[in-house]
Protein backbone atom coordinates (compact mmCIF):
# COMPACT_ATOMS: atom_id res chain seq x y z
CA UNK A 1 0.00 0.00 0.00
CA UNK A 2 1.10 3.27 -1.16
CA UNK A 3 1.82 5.78 1.85
CA UNK A 4 -0.68 8.20 0.20
CA UNK A 5 -3.48 5.28 0.03
CA UNK A 6 -3.01 4.62 3.53
CA UNK A 7 -3.84 8.01 3.96
CA UNK A 8 -6.77 8.21 1.71
CA UNK A 9 -8.49 5.52 3.33
CA UNK A 10 -8.66 7.08 6.23
CA UNK A 11 -9.95 10.26 5.22
CA UNK A 12 -13.16 7.60 4.16
CA UNK A 13 -14.06 8.15 7.79
CA UNK A 14 -12.03 11.40 8.67
CA UNK A 15 -11.95 13.92 6.17
CA UNK A 16 -9.62 15.96 7.93
CA UNK A 17 -6.54 14.11 9.14
CA UNK A 18 -2.87 15.61 10.13
CA UNK A 19 0.17 13.45 10.67
CA UNK A 20 2.61 13.60 13.83
CA UNK A 21 5.89 12.64 14.08
CA UNK A 22 8.62 14.07 16.74
CA UNK A 23 12.18 14.29 16.37
CA UNK A 24 15.00 14.32 19.11
CA UNK A 25 14.14 11.59 21.60
CA UNK A 26 17.23 10.22 21.89
CA UNK A 27 19.92 12.51 22.50
CA UNK A 28 22.01 13.74 25.46
CA UNK A 29 21.44 17.01 24.79
CA UNK A 30 18.59 19.75 23.43
CA UNK A 31 14.46 19.97 22.77
CA UNK A 32 12.67 17.08 21.53
CA UNK A 33 11.02 18.63 18.67
CA UNK A 34 7.36 17.67 17.05
CA UNK A 35 5.28 18.63 13.67
CA UNK A 36 2.12 18.30 12.48
CA UNK A 37 1.24 18.74 9.11
CA UNK A 38 -2.31 18.31 7.54
CA UNK A 39 -2.32 17.46 3.43
CA UNK A 40 -4.79 18.38 0.62
CA UNK A 41 -6.10 15.02 -0.53
CA UNK A 42 -5.20 14.19 -4.04
CA UNK A 43 -1.68 15.80 -3.29
CA UNK A 44 1.56 13.69 -4.21
CA UNK A 45 5.26 14.70 -3.13
CA UNK A 46 7.94 13.09 -4.73
CA UNK A 47 10.39 11.73 -2.29
CA UNK A 48 8.54 12.03 0.20
CA UNK A 49 8.90 9.03 2.84
CA UNK A 50 10.44 8.51 6.63
CA UNK A 51 12.68 11.31 7.06
CA UNK A 52 15.42 8.90 8.32
CA UNK A 53 15.64 7.22 4.75
CA UNK A 54 16.43 10.62 2.79
CA UNK A 55 19.13 12.56 2.53
CA UNK A 56 20.14 15.75 4.31
CA UNK A 57 19.66 17.70 0.86
CA UNK A 58 16.65 16.13 0.37
CA UNK A 59 14.70 16.63 3.82
CA UNK A 60 15.59 20.41 2.93
CA UNK A 61 14.14 20.52 -0.27
CA UNK A 62 10.99 18.63 1.09
CA UNK A 63 10.48 21.29 4.34
CA UNK A 64 9.69 23.91 2.00
CA UNK A 65 7.87 22.23 -0.57
CA UNK A 66 5.79 20.55 2.36
CA UNK A 67 5.21 23.75 3.86
CA UNK A 68 4.09 25.38 0.76
CA UNK A 69 1.41 22.23 -0.05
CA UNK A 70 -0.02 21.83 3.13
CA UNK A 71 -3.37 23.26 4.22
CA UNK A 72 -2.19 23.28 8.11
CA UNK A 73 1.14 22.81 9.60
CA UNK A 74 2.54 23.42 12.92
CA UNK A 75 6.15 23.02 14.40
CA UNK A 76 6.54 22.73 18.01
CA UNK A 77 8.89 21.56 21.12
CA UNK A 78 9.42 21.25 24.52
CA UNK A 79 12.74 21.89 25.77
CA UNK A 80 15.36 20.32 28.47
CA UNK A 81 13.73 22.11 31.83
CA UNK A 82 9.97 20.26 30.54
CA UNK A 83 12.39 17.21 29.79
CA UNK A 84 14.12 16.94 32.78
CA UNK A 85 10.63 17.74 34.88
CA UNK A 86 8.39 15.63 32.64
CA UNK A 87 10.60 12.67 31.53
CA UNK A 88 11.56 12.23 27.59
CA UNK A 89 7.83 10.47 26.80
CA UNK A 90 6.24 13.09 28.87
CA UNK A 91 8.03 15.57 27.17
CA UNK A 92 7.47 14.15 23.44
CA UNK A 93 3.60 14.11 24.07
CA UNK A 94 3.40 17.73 25.43
CA UNK A 95 5.24 19.18 22.19
CA UNK A 96 3.12 16.73 19.88
CA UNK A 97 -0.26 18.16 21.82
CA UNK A 98 1.51 21.70 20.71
CA UNK A 99 1.91 20.57 17.45
CA UNK A 100 -1.08 19.36 16.81
CA UNK A 101 -3.05 22.33 18.88
CA UNK A 102 -0.90 24.94 16.58
CA UNK A 103 -2.64 23.76 13.69
CA UNK A 104 -4.58 26.88 11.68
CA UNK A 105 -7.47 23.94 11.29
CA UNK A 106 -8.95 21.26 13.58
CA UNK A 107 -8.43 17.72 12.52
CA UNK A 108 -11.40 15.03 12.61
CA UNK A 109 -8.10 12.82 13.03
CA UNK A 110 -4.61 12.92 14.38
CA UNK A 111 -2.21 9.90 13.33
CA UNK A 112 0.35 9.50 15.57
CA UNK A 113 3.63 7.91 14.76
CA UNK A 114 4.88 5.21 17.54
CA UNK A 115 2.53 3.57 20.16
CA UNK A 116 2.09 6.47 22.34
CA UNK A 117 -0.37 9.26 21.78
CA UNK A 118 -0.54 12.66 23.44
CA UNK A 119 -3.53 14.10 25.21
CA UNK A 120 -5.24 16.26 22.32
CA UNK A 121 -8.99 17.53 21.13
CA UNK A 122 -9.81 15.12 18.85
CA UNK A 123 -9.59 11.61 17.92
CA UNK A 124 -6.16 10.25 17.89
CA UNK A 125 -4.70 6.97 16.26
CA UNK A 126 -1.18 5.94 16.69
CA UNK A 127 0.47 4.31 14.11
CA UNK A 128 3.45 2.02 14.53
CA UNK A 129 6.43 2.88 11.83
CA UNK A 130 3.74 5.55 10.88
CA UNK A 131 6.75 7.23 9.33
CA UNK A 132 6.98 4.62 6.12
CA UNK A 133 3.66 4.08 6.02
CA UNK A 134 1.39 7.46 5.95
CA UNK A 135 2.28 10.35 4.01
CA UNK A 136 1.19 12.64 6.38
CA UNK A 137 3.16 11.24 9.14
CA UNK A 138 6.32 10.89 6.48
CA UNK A 139 5.92 14.63 6.00
CA UNK A 140 5.74 15.39 9.73
CA UNK A 141 8.58 13.23 10.46
CA UNK A 142 10.64 15.99 7.68
CA UNK A 143 9.25 19.31 9.16
CA UNK A 144 10.22 17.75 12.99
CA UNK A 145 13.59 16.40 11.83
CA UNK A 146 14.87 19.85 9.53
CA UNK A 147 13.68 21.94 12.25
CA UNK A 148 15.73 20.05 15.30
CA UNK A 149 18.80 19.69 12.90
CA UNK A 150 18.75 23.74 12.52
CA UNK A 151 18.41 24.23 16.01
CA UNK A 152 20.90 22.56 16.69
CA UNK A 153 23.31 23.96 14.29
CA UNK A 154 22.22 27.61 15.98
CA UNK A 155 23.35 25.87 19.68
CA UNK A 156 26.49 24.94 17.70
CA UNK A 157 26.82 28.57 17.48
CA UNK A 158 26.45 29.25 21.34
CA UNK A 159 28.17 25.91 22.27
CA UNK A 160 30.88 25.20 19.44
CA UNK A 161 33.51 23.06 21.97
CA UNK A 162 30.15 20.47 21.80
CA UNK A 163 30.80 19.59 18.15
CA UNK A 164 26.70 19.73 17.69
CA UNK A 165 26.44 20.85 14.41
CA UNK A 166 27.78 17.24 13.67
CA UNK A 167 26.44 14.77 15.70
CA UNK A 168 23.22 16.99 16.57
CA UNK A 169 23.17 15.90 20.35
CA UNK A 170 23.12 12.29 20.12
CA UNK A 171 25.47 10.40 22.16
CA UNK A 172 28.75 9.53 19.35
CA UNK A 173 31.98 8.93 21.27
CA UNK A 174 33.15 12.42 20.35
CA UNK A 175 30.30 14.31 21.92
CA UNK A 176 31.31 11.68 25.01
CA UNK A 177 34.60 13.14 24.49
CA UNK A 178 33.60 16.75 24.42
CA UNK A 179 31.45 16.35 27.84
CA UNK A 180 34.73 15.02 29.86
CA UNK A 181 36.79 17.59 28.63
CA UNK A 182 34.31 20.44 28.84
CA UNK A 183 31.29 18.88 31.41
CA UNK A 184 27.99 19.39 30.65
CA UNK A 185 26.23 22.54 29.59
CA UNK A 186 22.53 24.27 30.24
CA UNK A 187 21.19 22.70 26.80
CA UNK A 188 22.63 19.01 27.64
CA UNK A 189 19.94 16.51 29.40
CA UNK A 190 21.04 15.93 33.29
CA UNK A 191 19.19 12.93 33.82
CA UNK A 192 20.34 11.60 30.24
CA UNK A 193 23.98 12.13 30.96
CA UNK A 194 23.41 10.47 34.94
CA UNK A 195 22.24 7.48 32.97
CA UNK A 196 25.36 7.32 30.69
CA UNK A 197 27.59 7.63 33.52
CA UNK A 198 25.93 4.83 35.35
CA UNK A 199 26.41 2.78 32.59
CA UNK A 200 29.72 4.02 32.43
CA UNK A 201 30.40 3.11 36.00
Amino acid sequence: MSIYLFDDMLRSNFPTICGVDEAGRGPLAGDVFAAAVILPQGIEIKGLNDSKKITPKKRDELFDIIKEEAISYCIASANVNEIEELNILGATMLAMGRAVNGLSKVPDLAIVDGNQVPDIQCEVHNVVKGDAKSASIAAASILAKVSRDRYMLRLHDEYPQYGFDKHKGYGTKRHFEMIMQHGKCDVHRASFLKKMEARNG
